[in-house]
């Protein structure tokens, strides 16, 4: 099996460590990784700004660089679901053909692990409690809330506690939490309320830009609870 990581802005950016650890836990799965050179940001900043000229200028760019992947892996479900819902409206004709091609081979990862790979026991790098904050996009946007807990509820040596509220936003919202700080901060306060309230010592996410608001969050309350993307919480050989 072949996939191609589409590893994001923000993965890219501030969360390399985490692009790492996929494609060393892919390997590790038997999976042939790749990682086309060239690729940029997915358009959805443009497209939730009203840019939709630009976003689609951005789709028809990306569209060539996977296209002769096998599978394409996400690590945030924000931009899969750019992809996979929103390039087949951006582009038409021959264009709107690659982009549904592209759509129907683009996974988050946790829906490749389970769904593809058919994979969900895996060991904990963190012990005791964890929960899980459903990203925006991932839960509203393709629906699912399966895959990850799939994953978390069986991973060895931890505990998935639900989240309180585990489906409401953290506040982050791309722009948002530039365009109206006070009420993104409301927001994240009561999410990490509940976070706080499970004992757990992580809470999950499958998106960088939640995982970057209650990171940032948490740090400015001092706690100890650590914010990680699911494939922190994968260990990547036994005993890691």
């Amino acid at each position: 099996m072949r996939a191609s990581l589409m590893i994001t802005c923000l993965g890219d950016l501030f969360y390399p460590e985490v692009g790492v650890r996929i494609v060393r836990l892919l390997r590790r799965l038997g999976v042939e990784v790749d990682f086309p050179a060239g690729q940029t940001c997915c358009g959805l900043p443009l497209f939730n700004s009203g840019y939709h000229a630009q976003a689609a200028e951005v789709a028809r760019r990306t569209l060539p660089l996977f296209a002769g992947a096998e599978h394409v892996v996400v690590p945030s479900g924000s931009c899969a679901w750019m992809v996979k819902a929103e390039y087949p409206h951006l582009l038409h004709g021959e264009e709107r053909a690659g982009a549904e091609a592209l759509a129907a081979k683009t996974h988050e990862l946790s829906q490749f692990l389970v769904d593809v790979i058919g994979r969900t026991d895996f060991t904990s790098t963190v012990k005791g409690r964890v929960t899980y904050h459903d990203s925006c996009h991932l839960l509203r946007g393709l629906g699912e809330t399966r895959t990850p807990r799939a994953i978390l509820g069986r991973l060895a040596g931890a505990e998935l506690v639900e989240l309180a509220g585990g489906d409401e936003c953290c506040g982050f919202g791309g722009s948002f939490a530039v365009r109206l700080p006070e009420v993104s901060s409301a927001i994240l306060d009561r999410k990490l309320a509940s976070v706080e309230a499970t004992g757990a010592a992580c809470v999950a996410a499958c998106d960088a830009g939640c995982l970057m608001q209650m990171s940032g969050g948490l740090s400015r309350r001092a706690s100890a609870v650590r914010a990680l993307h699911l494939a922190e919480l994968i260990a990547e050989a036994d005993g890691d």
